[in-house]
């Protein structure tokens, strides 16, 4: 139903984006000849325009002097609004202009967001220079709630969900893997599932989708996890078991990097791997602009 009054709005609006571009180039020209050539447009055009903007406005916008067109108080007060407007309808069809102009809204959960995506968005930026990606980063739920809501335009999750307004698709492999400091004492041992059990935990935050996947494998495994720290970033969990003899467990992609380094260590057990499917999630009902479905051809196509 159309709100009557934003409907009175629109019939008073007797003034157009045209018009406006006429007086600004006549304002820079001082004359609708000169304004005629600025925007390529015969000057009778432009001389048209210009009276229809003033009899819409009800005002004179140029003390006309001889052949000369001089901005008067109107004219001058009008210029740097009719300026603005002009920009921002610039910057509106240049959205346009190049199919990957438009911003491409982007939700990721931490793994993703921070170890994964980065280098993806990189290469896709390099191939694309006019594309703006905006790339929000959370935990498995909060990139679900920001599809759902319809905040960003695709998600990358590596949790399950629920969501009945949402689909997933699969995208990569991913495998959870045990890590300690190097001065562990577990560290270069085979552990087993009761010293496990007995060693003190740093996890993810619940509604994390590393810590589903964590406390479904270890709780099946070991029977317990005594969990001493709950951290809501892969960053800080690395950071704390390096420094300390909590254990954390985590993706692969998240570690690879720490490990080759020498501030982690992987720990070795007897215990089956963790496996998961990292998803793009999307709304069921919007359609993917062009962009989106390019973009996510990009992720889907390199290898990591």
């Amino acid at each position: 139903m159309i709100d009557k009054s934003n409907q009175q709005s629109f019939q008073r609006l007797r003034l157009n984006l045209r018009q406006l571009e006429v007086f600004v180039a006549t304002a820079r020209g001082g004359s609708t000849r000169a304004a005629a050539d600025r925007i390529a447009r015969s000057q009778s055009a432009a001389s048209t325009s210009l009276a229809d903007l003033e009899a819409a406005l009800g005002v004179e916008l140029f003390d006309r002097i001889g052949r000369r067109l001089l901005l008067n108080e109107s004219g001058r007060a009008l210029l740097p609004k009719a300026q603005a407007l002009i920009d921002q309808a610039a910057d509106v069809q240049a959205l346009f202009t190049d199919e990957y102009a438009a911003p491409l809204r982007v939700a990721a959960s931490f793994t993703i967001g921070e170890y994964l995506l980065p280098s993806l968005v990189a290469q896709w930026t390099q191939l694309h220079p006019k594309s703006q990606i905006q790339l929000r980063i959370g935990n498995t739920s909060e990139v679900v709630a920001a599809v759902a809501g319809l905040d960003v335009d695709v998600g990358f999750i590596e949790g399950a969900q629920t969501h009945s307004d949402l689909v997933t698709r699969p995208w990569l492999a991913d495998e959870m893997v045990i890590v300690a400091a190097p001065t562990h004492p577990l560290a270069g041992r085979l552990a087993t599932a009761g010293q496990l059990a007995d060693a003190t935990w740093v996890l993810r935050e619940h509604g994390s989708g590393t810590r589903q996947i964590a406390d479904e494998w270890l709780l099946k495994h070991l029977g317990q996890v005594r969990v001493g720290f709950e951290l809501g970033s892969t960053e800080a969990i690395k950071r704390v078991v390096a420094a300390s003899d909590g254990l954390g467990c985590l993706s692969r992609h998240a570690v690879t990097q720490s490990v080759a380094d020498g501030h982690l260590v992987e720990l070795q057990t007897r215990l089956p791997k963790a496996t998961r499917k990292l998803a793009i999630v999307l709304h069921r009902e919007k359609r993917l602009g062009h962009a989106t479905r390019d973009f996510l051809a990009h992720c889907s196509g390199v290898k990591q």
